[in-house]
């Protein structure tokens, strides 16, 4: 059994603007693993989230039966937590799929102030550095959507819409100590 634990950041340059995600696994069997990505164009509570996300996969990847988020993301962790709801269309796929397979562990997630988290903002500064310096041309890789039933008979309403992009030469670094 694993536990793992998670520090989370994501941040853009200008919001929105170009944007990285820096993820710290440490587990209590196997080394740390770090992760920076580049994700697009994208604002800051978006970057979050996907940050969160790609600690939650890393996790279910790691067969981890607990884990404990660290997130310098207050609006993050009370929507998580349940102390704030998810009204923002473009946040509400993420916030569902990641509620959703958080519920796969024994999860849970706290706030840390920004100076704790300095490994992850780190990884997600280098990630947007980094491809920045490529000037690479970018292109869609994922859309979610979720659709609601109008009474009547009328046609189907987008209630949210996530669009993530990314660059050609999207790399995915993972580096264990």
């Amino acid at each position: 059994m694993s536990d793992v634990v998670a520090y989370v950041d994501g941040g853009s340059l200008g919001n929105p603007g170009p944007s990285g995600i820096g993820v710290v696994l440490a587990r209590s069997e196997g080394p740390t693993i770090r992760i920076a990505k580049w994700i697009g164009r994208q604002d800051n509570n978006v970057a979050e989230y996907v940050a969160l996300l790609e600690a939650l996969q890393c996790a279910l990847i790691l067969k981890a039966v607990k884990l404990h988020v660290y997130s310098d993301s207050e609006v993050v962790v009370r929507q998580m937590n349940g102390e704030y709801i998810c009204r923002s269309p473009r946040l509400y796929s993420l916030h569902w799929i990641c509620r959703k397979l958080a519920r796969s562990f024994d999860f849970t997630i706290s706030h840390i102030r920004r100076e704790a988290n300095t490994e992850a903002n780190r990884l997600a500064n280098s990630a947007v550095r980094k491809n920045l310096s490529r000037r690479s041309p970018m292109h869609q890789i994922s859309m979610l959507g979720a659709e609601e039933a109008v009474p009547g008979g009328q046609p189907r309403r987008t209630i949210c819409y996530l669009q993530l992009q990314t660059s050609d030469s999207y790399e995915d670094e993972r580096i264990p100590t």
